[in-house]
């Protein structure tokens, strides 16, 4: 099955390790040096042009996606309601 995290973006659900808001960047010391650690890695990528609402890990990239986290949260845990 497949996600949709905005744009022209869709990744399999098997590949998702997790969603989180984009306040958890600023709020949690450990969220902020996975951050930095992804950046120099070179493995963030931006959905869109708008601001960005969730963080979205997955096992190779690290995406920032302007739909909220809630709503992703949702499309994924309908995939995993059908699996």
């Amino acid at each position: 099955m497949y996600i949709h995290l905005g744009g022209e973006k869709i990744i399999r659900s098997s590949e998702l390790v997790g969603i989180f808001d984009i306040s958890i960047e600023k709020s949690s010391k450990v969220s902020k040096q996975f951050i930095t650690h992804a950046r120099q890695s070179k493995v963030v990528e931006f959905i869109g042009e708008e601001d960005p609402k969730s963080i979205v890990v997955t096992k190779g990239i690290v995406y920032y996606s302007p739909i909220s986290s809630a709503t992703l949260k949702k499309r994924a845990n309908l995939f995993i309601a059908n699996a």
